[in-house]
């Protein structure tokens, strides 16, 4: 059998939308044959990876030129002419079936779900190369945006029971209705609040419900107390990405990385919009930071209106160390904190404390570790008046207009996704899950 066979040339991308997909099954469905006839990842030889790598290279750059040439066609078919809004999810779904070899089946990515990261096909930069594509287009990617700002199916579910209880439980995340304050408590204990998916699907049901509950006049996050031996009986607000889920190969591309950043950050941002009429609820944030926020939970701040913090709380954001890119943290930290320092923070990972000067450019009011929770609420109360939403929403209209959120999210989509699956963080992340290294 011949492994390191290169693979055929790509076709020409036409003008024709039918005539290019046809050849995009047929080339995608060859090279995906060839590949079947390698080993599995951990068990080829570096001739046969070269050649494998050859095979997605073949496939990557013909589906690039398709979604070059056909990105508002293929989104014009997929929404039934813009009339459907379908999530991200819901789009490299229904690409399955209309446009094969597009963005991997279902059964691909199940596979690839079996396998730690470093032992994927990285089927997930195909997912990165369709949606890049759609982002990438004005129209598209705006339509994109709003409708992955509708509720969730999930939330509306729970809705009319919330309204009644005040109360929504969920596996990470607890919401409580206490006067006018939507209380969003992250639970994820035995992690310390790591991000995963699971508390991804679990924050974005609850921003759902407390943007459409009456009598929520503004949301508050907050970290619940610890069960982890080191910090046993103490509060923290977010330990960032789930570095083990990450090594294991259980952070999702689509439903993690993407969803967040599109579900319930922007959100809390830019309130919930209905395609129906057309609204938009849209409330004010506070959030409380005990302990620390690495990570992703630094990047949660810079969604919100209010930070209070406390005395002996840090921020940090790892990710360049780590490999990866901080989600939205390197549009949104320079607006908060001045160009220089956000380049100080996110290139090099510096770690900002509280009871530094510079922490008031991110916080509202720092104070005593006990006085966390109250001074929360007082921020909590500031955004309470009348014309706050409307100022808020000029701010961040003025701050990020949607063109500039849908330009960056549609690069990041691409860039991470080659990030996930780069030699130097697939080495990085074996090397701490096999020496018992830990955030």
């Amino acid at each position: 059998m011949t492994t390191t066979a290169a693979p055929v040339r790509p076709p020409r991308i036409t003008d024709d939308l039918r005539t290019d997909a046809a050849a995009l099954r047929r080339q995608t469905a060859d090279d995906d044959a060839r590949l079947a006839e390698l080993p599995a990842k951990p068990d080829r030889t570096p001739a046969q990876q070269q050649a494998a790598d050859r095979l997605h290279r073949s496939s990557r750059s013909l589906r690039a030129r398709f979604m070059a040439a056909h990105a508002p066609a293929v989104h014009a078919e997929l929404t039934e002419g813009g009339t459907g809004w379908l999530r991200i999810a819901e789009l490299a779904a229904a690409a399955t079936d209309r446009f094969p070899g597009l963005v991997p089946t279902k059964e691909q990515l199940r596979q690839e779900r079996t396998h730690r990261q470093a032992h994927k096909e990285a089927r997930e930069i195909d997912q990165a190369i369709f949606l890049h594509g759609l982002l990438g287009v004005p129209t598209v990617g705006r339509h994109i945006v709003d409708a992955m700002r509708q509720p969730t199916p999930r939330a509306l579910a729970l809705l009319d029971d919330f309204r009644r209880s005040g109360v929504a439980e969920f596996a990470t995340v607890r919401l409580e209705r206490d006067g006018d304050i939507g209380r969003v408590t992250l639970c994820n204990a035995h992690c310390l609040n790591a991000e995963d998916d699971q508390l991804t699907a679990d924050l974005e049901t609850a921003v759902d419900l407390v943007l459409l509950d009456d009598g929520i006049r503004v949301g508050l996050l907050r970290g619940t107390t610890m069960t982890h031996p080191r910090y046993a009986g103490r509060r923290v607000f977010s330990a960032g990405i789930n570095l083990k889920h990450l090594h294991e190969g259980k952070i999702s591309y689509i439903d993690f990385l993407l969803d967040r950043e599109l579900g319930y950050l922007s959100k809390i941002v830019r309130g919930l919009w209905t395609s129906t009429d057309g609204g938009c609820a849209e409330k004010p944030w506070a959030a409380a930071v005990d302990t620390f926020a690495i990570g992703g939970g630094m990047q949660v701040l810079l969604a919100c209106d209010q930070v209070v913090a406390g005395t002996d709380a840090y921020f940090t954001l790892p990710a360049a160390q780590e490999g990866i890119v901080p989600g939205l943290a390197n549009l949104r930290l320079g607006r908060w904190m001045g160009a220089r320092l956000a380049r100080d923070i996110i290139l090099t990972g510096r770690k900002l404390h509280a009871a530094e000067p510079e922490a008031r450019l991110l916080c509202a009011e720092i104070v005593g570790p006990d006085e966390v929770g109250p001074a929360a609420d007082r921020a909590a109360a500031r955004l309470t008046a009348p014309a706050v939403v409307a100022n808020r929403h000029m701010l961040n209209l003025a701050d990020e207009p949607v063109d500039v959120f849908r330009t960056y999210v549609a690069e990041f989509a691409l860039v991470q996704s080659d990030r996930l699956y780069s030699p130097d963080v697939l080495a990085k992340i074996g090397a701490r899950w096999s020496t018992g290294e830990r955030r």
